[in-house]
């Protein structure tokens, strides 16, 4: 079926048998691959002459030697509400495989039918949501952006009643590790302080090897700082992209810190700093300008949940590297798109105005970091004309002109290197909305192209110009809600 040289483990299955359920998949019919990942499939340590073979395994017909499919068992605070009833409800973790390089990696099948955890689900996942992550994914790694990713997604013949009947899909979606917080809060409060260890060891020796050889007091310490960095990094990669999660639960918290569940989630366009990307947050707890917070209160949870076998002392020290981590990388990362590489006092409040600057004027995000990344090249008008009133973009690049003076670095030379950092393209809403409608009408060519854009966000591509435009005013504010 393919040439691989990869390593198949299913090391999860050494936690306490508590920690899942096996289930076999629910087989979809006539499945059609509609996408499939070849340079993450190399990177795997596999190639495929014809994806079709795989579109089996993706519609839960076929199951490949050494997979042995388990729906894991969490439980979280959803919306700051404890769930204990949570679980892969739709997801089924197939197998773990080694990389040529030694990465490993978790094969988790996104749409698989009923599990012991579905609740009142169906279990399955729809065309429109799955092409939704499956974008966002491969669009955040393009960005540089901690995230599980995507290998391959089919569509089936099965309808799926949503709001209206729609079109069955299934992800493979793969990660170096699928634990989330959750698993934790559920050890912690079901399962007793022996099972929390077991699975507090197995995450340190698949995902924190260097930490092993530590006795075990430090090493747990160490560890728990560097999920709760890990954690405060990745908010502050969100907010530099603009980028809003939608469901930051702490059952979709990864434990190595890559951005994980893509639900309700959008990309900025006019900046609004209290953004709210899924309609049913109706409180905004998990708005663009919250998600700082709410990240340090998900290492809050976590932080109980390791109280029965962590001194809290340590589990202190280790929930005040969040707001050091975060405060820290936030600023990098600002500097960076601002194109500063001095140190100035005033820089912070250059940032902050600037944010204040964006949200009043309700400028676009991306397109605004852009244009000043080319100010040598192409003069103000990019930047300046996102503006209603020019005289306020005039006296911000008079103050932002006026900082420059202190760089050493080339123009070029510093536009260069905030090109890399500033992207010119990125997954609007209403580009994914457009790549879906052709999709659900039977033309993935659309969604293959826009996958090829987001790849390389940062290059001018400019025979993908279109793809970088201000949203059309219908594709502003588009609704995005839970109900995959």
């Amino acid at each position: 079926m393919t040439n691989s040289t990869f390593k198949v483990e299913h090391r999860y299955l050494e936690l306490p048998n508590s920690f899942y359920t096996r289930v076999q998949p629910t087989p979809l019919s006539g499945p059609t691959m509609v996408c499939f990942n070849h340079k993450l499939a190399t990177q795997l340590g596999f190639h495929v002459q014809n994806e079709a073979d795989w579109a089996k395994v993706g519609a839960g017909l076929e199951l490949l030697d050494g997979m042995d499919p388990v729906a894991m068992k969490y439980t979280g605070h959803q919306f700051g509400v404890y769930n204990p009833e949570l679980g892969d409800g739709r997801g089924l973790l197939l197998w773990e495989t080694v990389a040529p390089d030694g990465t490993r990696w978790d094969w988790h099948l996104k749409g698989a039918g009923t599990t012991p955890y579905s609740r009142f689900g169906d279990g399955r996942a729809v065309l429109r949501s799955t092409i939704r992550e499956y974008l966002c994914s491969e669009a955040m790694h393009g960005l540089g952006i901690a995230t599980t990713r995507a290998l391959f997604m089919i569509s089936a013949k099965d309808p799926i009643r949503r709001e209206s009947i729609e079109t069955a899909a299934a992800l493979m979606r793969v990660a170096q590790s699928h634990i989330r917080f959750g698993h934790f809060e559920f050890a912690a409060h079901h399962e007793g302080p022996e099972a929390l260890k077991t699975l507090l060891e197995h995450v340190i020796t698949l995902h924190f090897p260097h930490l092993i050889s530590l006795p075990e007091e430090q090493r747990h310490q160490r560890w728990f700082e560097e999920v709760v960095e890990r954690t405060a990094r990745l908010i502050a990669d969100w907010q530099a992209v603009g980028f809003c999660h939608g469901v930051m639960n702490s059952d979709n918290m990864s434990i190595i810190g890559d951005t994980f569940d893509y639900g309700p989630y959008a990309f900025l366009d006019d900046f609004d700093a209290g953004y709210i990307s899924n309609h049913t947050d109706q409180g905004g707890r998990y708005a663009y300008n919250r998600q700082p917070h709410t990240g340090f209160v998900n290492c809050q949870y976590l932080a109980n949940a390791l109280l029965p076998v962590m001194d809290e002392d340590a589990v202190r020290r280790g929930m005040r590297r969040y707001e050091i981590a975060y405060n820290e990388h936030f600023k990098n990362n600002m500097k960076a798109k601002l194109g500063l590489e001095e140190t100035e006092d005033a820089d912070m409040s250059l940032i902050m105005d600037t944010f204040s600057l964006l949200h009043e004027h309700r400028i676009d995000y991306t397109r605004f970091f852009r244009g000043i990344s080319n100010l040598h090249r192409h003069g103000n008008a990019p930047a300046r004309d996102l503006f209603a009133d020019r005289s306020v973009a005039d006296e911000w690049l008079e103050r932002y002109e006026a900082r420059l003076q202190k760089e050493t670095r080339a123009h070029d030379e510093r536009e260069y290197a905030m090109r890399q950092v500033n992207p010119k393209y990125i997954l609007r809403n209403y580009l994914a909305q457009q790549v879906i409608l052709e999709a659900q009408n039977g033309d993935y060519a659309p969604l293959k192209e826009l996958l090829k854009v987001l790849e390389t966000p940062f290059d001018e591509q400019p025979e993908f110009e279109h793809y970088a435009a201000l949203p059309p005013d219908w594709g502003k504010h588009l609704n995005i809600s839970c109900s995959s």
